[in-house]
C-alpha cells in the first residue's frame, strides 16, 4: 500500500467535531498556554499538498518525549500497524495542539497541564517523571486514571488529561494510512465492475437487509 502525502491537517476540523463531547480540561489543569501569533489574511482555502505549516508547534523536546511513550503504551502496534512513535504521532499532536482553533487551544491545556500533573504525581510515588519510571510503573500510573468512573477524585485532572490524549491519540494514528489494514480500511481503491452493493451481513447487523 502506498502512504497518502497529503498533510493530515485536513482531518483536524473533523476531529475535533467529534470530540466536542468528550473532556475538557478543568480550569486547574489549563493555566498559562503558549500564545499563538495571529496570521495575516487567515481567510483563505488551505492548500493541503502544500507541506508549509500554518502554526506553530508548542510542544517542547521533553513534552514530545513523554507523549510518544504514552503513546506507544495506548497503541502498541502490531504486526499490522507500526507503533505511534514510527508515524510521528506524538509531532502530529504537537501540530495539533498548536492549531489556532478553540478547541485545538483548549486541548493545548489539557495535554500540556496534564503532562506536567503526571509528571508531579510519578514524582510523588516514585520520585521521579513518568519517563524514568520502568513499563510495569508506567503502566499502573495509567491504570488508575484510565477509567473516569473508578478514578479516584484526587486523580481526576489526570484522567480528564488522559481520555483526551487517548482520543487525540487515536485520531493522529488512524488517519495515518500505515495502519489502515489493521482495521480493514483499504482506502480510496477502484471496484472493477459494477458496484456490488452493502454486504448482505453489513445490512443484517443494520437490521435493514429487507430493504435494499
Amino acid at each position: 500500500m502506498n502512504h497518502t502525502t497529503v498533510s493530515r491537517r485536513d482531518v483536524f476540523r473533523l476531529i475535533a467535531a467529534a470530540s466536542a463531547a468528550g473532556a475538557f480540561a478543568p480550569a486547574d489543569l489549563i493555566g498559562q498556554t503558549t500564545p499563538i501569533v495571529p496570521r495575516k489574511n487567515t481567510f483563505f482555502d488551505p492548500d493541503f499538498q502544500s507541506r508549509e505549516l500554518l502554526w506553530e508547534k508548542p510542544l517542547t523536546a521533553s513534552e514530545l518525549e513523554t507523549l510518544t511513550v504514552l503513546c506507544d503504551i495506548i497503541i502498541p502496534g502490531d504486526d499490522l500497524a507500526p507503533p505511534p512513535s514510527k508515524i510521528g504521532v506524538a509531532e502530529f499532536l504537537s501540530e495539533w495542539v498548536g492549531a489556532p482553533y478553540d478547541q485545538n487551544r483548549e486541548d493545548l491545556g489539557t495535554i500540556r497541564g496534564g503532562l506536567a500533573w503526571l509528571n508531579s504525581h510519578c514524582g510523588s510515588l516514585h520520585n521521579s517523571p513518568f519517563i524514568k519510571l520502568n513499563l510495569g510503573q508506567q503502566i499502573a500510573v495509567l491504570d488508575s486514571i484510565c477509567d473516569p468512573g473508578k478514578t479516584a477524585p484526587e486523580l481526576a485532572p489526570g484522567a480528564v488529561f488522559f481520555k483526551k490524549l487517548r482520543m487525540l491519540t487515536l485520531g493522529g494514528y488512524y488517519s495515518h494510512s500505515s495502519t489502515w489494514k489493521s482495521i480493514g480500511y483499504v482506502g480510496n481503491v477502484p471496484i472493477a465492475g459494477p458496484y456490488p452493493g452493502v454486504p448482505d451481513e453489513i445490512l443484517k447487523i443494520l437490521g435493514v437487509e429487507n430493504e435494499w
